[in-house]
């Protein structure tokens, strides 16, 4: 892994697809646009929005890998799918036989406006991105809504040939995956069924620590609950409660990690950047926060093998192009052209 490098300057580079450079830059106090089309039943608890691009409904033996990528503070799944498809297309043959599927978490104001079914899944407006509960019909984690999925895709009668499942997120969306790369239960039926799980970090607000260290440890001190859930281990939600911190660190050491890191995403005062003592105590913006985790982590006992941190040169807070870059095509697709590894 390289040294801390955000005080360099940065090299400008070639970004593919539509942008989507708006993205975290509005208020999510408003409705979505665009609810997903397809449905997932999250045990009896509700049913989750999701696009899907192809029929999983029966056996699909052409699929050998599946994308899930999950959308920023907007909710805007509609936006990701799109862009997740722009990946798939500049992936060319490697992304020919997969299954793209990007979930919807949405909250009360969009049921409202779009009159959805009373059995549609809700959480608060940011709470999903740290595994909270459902706020109705019924409380089900935000992780349990990814189990469903991974469960779905691990029945080998609708997918006896696949043979690579990525998870990935940006902004929001990376704060669900890193979080759920520590606490989630959905790839064990994976692995029993000789599935490759990854999961593909990038551009998030924060991370969840598994000690009280911090990159900027006058802030954390003067910081009252920086090292509760979601920033840490203590007080974390009822989906953690029966694993212990140093569990669910083993767990996360041993499971594949990529970070994507924007070498642009440098702005200490992004609308969108998480300014809470908590946060700040992780460093002063996206890029650095991302560094300095990855080498905490690293020198942590045992270190960690599985984990990977890729810098997109030239990329700032921008979904669309992180997913899109040659190393995001890499982390989702195995494509090479990604020179930016550590």
């Amino acid at each position: 892994m390289k040294p801390l490098r955000w005080a360099l300057p940065v090299i400008l580079a070639l970004a593919a697809g539509p942008a989507i450079a708006a993205d975290e830059d509005a208020p999510n106090h408003k409705p979505v646009k665009e609810v997903a089309d397809g449905r997932i039943a999250v045990g009896d608890k509700g049913m989750l929005p999701l696009y899907v691009s192809s029929d999983w409904s029966r056996p699909a033996p052409d699929i050998t890998r599946a994308v899930i990528v999950l959308h920023g503070r907007l909710r805007n799944a509609d936006l990701y799918y799109k862009s997740a498809k722009a990946a798939q297309a500049a992936a060319g043959a490697a992304g020919q036989a997969t299954i793209i599927i990007v979930p919807q978490f949405l909250s009360d104001i969009d049921i409202e406006a779009h009159h959805l079914p009373a059995d549609t899944l809700r959480w608060t407006l940011e709470g999903w991105e740290g595994g909270d509960d459902a706020t109705a019909p019924k409380p089900a984690s935000s992780f349990e809504a990814l189990d469903a999925i991974l469960a779905r895709l691990a029945d080998k009668t609708l997918f006896p040939n696949l043979r690579d499942v990525v998870v990935a997120g940006h902004s929001g969306g990376g704060q669900v995956v890193q979080r759920y790369a520590i606490a989630g239960r959905g790839e064990a039926p994976l692995t029993a069924a000789h599935v490759a799980v990854r999961y593909v970090v990038a551009n998030p607000s924060s991370y969840a620590y598994f000690s009280g260290e911090r990159p900027e440890p006058q802030i954390a001190a003067a910081c009252s609950g920086y090292d509760n859930w979601k920033y840490g281990m203590q007080a974390p939600p009822d989906y953690l409660a029966t694993a212990t911190p140093a569990e669910l660190e083993k767990a996360y050491a041993a499971r594949h990690v990529i970070y994507l890191l924007g070498t642009k995403d440098t702005n200490p005062n992004h609308p969108a950047l998480d300014k809470s003592c908590m946060a700040e105590a992780q460093g002063p913006y996206r890029y650095a926060r991302g560094h300095s985790y990855a080498a905490t982590m690293a020198a942590r006992d045992g270190g960690t093998p599985n984990h990977r941190l890729f810098d997109v040169e030239g990329i700032g807070h921008d979904g669309d192009k992180m997913l899109t870059s040659p190393c995001g095509l890499h982390a989702l697709f195995d494509l090479p052209g990604c020179t930016a590894g550590h």
